[in-house]
């Protein structure tokens, strides 16, 4: 990627609840973004978003793995990797390059190293169905004090871990500077030696999980030291902005990709 890229999560972003979903992805063209990004496909119009893509020259970065079912119980592998196809399907459709699976919820009654290992078998019998796609399938940590409670996987190191026993590359992780912050992890300890496995990364201020610079974390600084350790995916804005106004998050895209460069 020839330049640092930044997608809009329009589950969050330009989201008014009356509009149609392809309104979204006009008004993030619109403001400068060069990609978008959301959460399931199975509820949103593909041949729309087909046609908004071709028609407002902006890219799909990524959208979920679906179903939405705990990968931490091995019972539901087979429903899971069933619908891995159909959501690769969907993304190659799309263009998009990656697809984010979450773990799950803590399993009742096993321990943990049980479902480590099922969340690694798991992603190993992902890698074989995604061998040969252009999609690579991205593990997200995510906050357990605030969001996310009960959730398996809060600990970005564990998903390196994780990532390193299933031993494929068409398996990475997705990164969190937000759920990171809130984890309360060193940012450069965790990230060190392992930026080649990031497939994907999202921002958003701490506390509040709304846009830089209405936090406290210094996120331009932390993206320009992953940029500069080789990272070169999309950036994804994931946070809840405090306005809905266009040219405001028109100004918040533009400002912090201004400041990133500066650095």
């Amino acid at each position: 990627m020839s330049k640092t890229q930044f997608s809009a999560c329009l589950e969050w972003l330009f989201a008014e609840p009356s509009d149609a979903f392809v309104d979204r992805i006009f008004r993030a063209a619109n403001a400068g973004f060069d990609a978008f990004e959301f959460w399931l496909w199975s509820n949103k119009d593909i041949d729309a978003i087909c046609r908004a893509v071709e028609e407002y020259d902006i890219a799909v970065a990524g959208c979920v793995a679906e179903p939405l079912i705990p990968l931490t119980d091995p019972a539901n592998h087979a429903n899971w990797l069933a619908g891995l196809e159909q959501s690769i399907a969907v993304a190659e459709r799309l263009g998009a390059p990656v697809l984010i699976a979450q773990a799950g919820n803590v399993v009742d009654g096993a321990d943990r190293r049980s479902q480590r290992e099922a969340l690694v078998l798991a992603l190993r019998q992902a890698a074989d169905i995604l061998s040969g796609s252009r999609v690579r399938l991205g593990l997200e940590p995510l906050n357990t004090r605030a969001d996310h409670p009960g959730y398996y996987l809060g600990s970005t190191s564990e998903a390196f871990e994780i990532i390193e026993k299933v031993g494929r590359a068409e398996v990475g992780v997705v990164y969190d500077l937000y759920h990171s912050a809130v984890m309360e992890e060193p940012f450069e300890k965790t990230l060190s030696g392992h930026v080649d496995k990031i497939v994907h990364v999202h921002v958003a201020d701490h506390p509040g999980r709304h846009e830089p610079g209405s936090g406290t974390v210094d996120l331009v600084r932390r993206l320009r030291w992953l940029l500069d350790s080789g990272y070169d995916g999309r950036i994804g804005f994931e946070f809840k902005p405090t306005t809905t106004n266009h040219w405001s998050l028109a100004s918040i895209r533009s400002d912090f990709a201004r400041d990133l460069a500066a650095v």
